[in-house]
């Protein structure tokens, strides 16, 4: 089955009125499998009278109008692209790079280019095509795009498969630096299973039931003005936006969260002007991957690697003492 080239409109009628969003919209369409609407839906693709919405078990409503779009069709394979990167340590295994805030991992609808894996196969040539999975090569773990920091990716078949092995049994060690609101106390753990938001298809949640477990431990590192934590965090799991959803729950969202910050927190109060205006203008999620450690699993030897946030989290650091 093939998506239609155009949007497809639907007005709801007496015939599809009462039935969900994803089944009515497949059998109208007619070319495409209510598990491709399914999806279509949830990645946003879907508006009901102007509105955008993202659960598929939609109950319709007679008279409603739909329009649900197709994105256009994309390479089959990610293209090789000349892309700056920062590496830290290579060999003929494995590359250790330090990536900047901004660089989407992977390539996924609206982000098909530059991206690390473009910039991978850039640099590495085609013989890292393939690796580990024709759409994300060498990729064992990811960043988010404005989450900077270490990351390792595989060149060879045999690396790629122990590193992720390593990485399912929490054989790496990883620790983060994160600017939150609020005082945290001096260490801590935070807990909770982690699922998809069903309020918001494109938001992670803490959820009562299902989702998958999910362990966060921190300790303080430094406040600023009592309204500002920077802590270090350590994962004893490694789930979806983990971190980011672990503190917003707890009500110590990251500074700048484009996705889990919705208002202004009351500790910003506690801040001089100054502190003030950088904490709530920091553009991004203030998260910044600092550490990463592992065996070589060809060598056998233990490879440690550790660098500073990027200059904009710096600068905000030095905007929060005041």
């Amino acid at each position: 089955m093939s998506d239609p080239v155009s949007p497809f409109r639907l007005v709801v009628d007496a015939s599809t009125a009462g039935q969900r969003a994803d089944r009515a919209l497949a059998d109208a369409i007619g070319t495409v499998s209510r598990s491709r609407v399914k999806a279509l839906i949830e990645s946003g693709n879907l508006s009901v009278n102007g509105k955008t919405v993202c659960e598929p078990a939609e109950t319709l409503r007679d008279g409603m109008e739909m329009v649900l779009t197709f994105p256009a069709p994309t390479p089959a394979r990610p293209v090789a692209e000349q892309i700056p990167l920062n590496i830290l340590y290579e060999d003929d295994d494995l590359i250790v790079l330090d990536k900047q805030a901004g660089l989407v991992t992977h390539p996924a609808p609206g982000n098909e280019t530059g991206t690390l894996v473009n910039a991978l196969l850039g640099h590495c040539g085609e013989g890292f095509e393939g690796i580990g999975g024709e759409k994300r090569p060498g990729i064992v773990h990811r960043l988010d795009k404005d989450t900077s920091g270490l990351m390792v990716v595989a060149k060879t078949a045999m690396v790629h498969n122990a590193l992720s092995d390593a990485f399912a049994a929490r054989d790496i060690d990883r620790a983060y630096l994160a600017l939150a609101w609020g005082l945290l106390p001096a260490e801590g753990e935070f807990d909770g299973n982690i699922g998809r938001d069903k309020r918001d298809r494109k938001r992670m949640a803490v959820v009562g039931s299902g989702g998958k477990v999910a362990l966060t431990r921190f300790k303080l590192i430094e406040p600023f003005q009592a309204a500002v934590s920077l802590i270090e965090c350590r994962l004893a799991t490694g789930r979806t936006h983990q971190i980011r959803v672990h503190l917003s729950n707890a009500g110590h969202p990251l500074l700048g969260d484009p996705v889990y910050l919705r208002r202004i927190p009351a500790a910003a109060r506690g801040l001089s002007q100054d502190a003030k205006e950088a904490a709530l203008d920091f553009p991004r999620q203030a998260l910044h991957a600092t550490r990463l450690g592992f065996i070589h699993p060809r060598t056998k030897k233990q490879l440690s690697f550790e660098t500073a946030p990027p200059e904009d989290f710096q600068t905000l650091k030095k905007r929060l003492i005041g």
